[in-house]
């Protein structure tokens, strides 16, 4: 059984060949790529295309209505506020 320093060595040896192996085939992916690239003329924004119905991210929601007397207003998503709750909405309409 191999001590626990002589386990230590051959740890630090794999990492170095796990870097190694690393950088060689990251290398080799990017040279294919680019090979790909100029064979088939290809831009940016043909290998990174948006895919339908990603999310581009959560950005804000223009206010649907708004209470004449506060001037309080509300997108229309989530929990309705208490001044439009149980009401007809249709009047509050911006």
């Amino acid at each position: 059984m191999a001590s626990y320093q002589e386990l230590l060595q051959q740890r630090e040896q794999l990492d170095k060949q796990i870097k190694e192996a690393i950088e060689r085939e990251k290398s080799e992916g990017i040279a294919k790529v680019k090979a790909l690239i100029e064979q088939y003329g290809l831009s940016a924004s043909d290998v990174f295309s948006k895919r339908a119905g990603s999310k581009a991210g959560g950005g804000k929601v223009a206010p649907k209505y708004k209470d004449p007397t506060t001037g309080e207003t509300w997108t229309g998503r989530g929990k309705a506020p208490k001044w439009i709750d149980g009401r007809d909405r249709s009047q509050f309409l911006i």
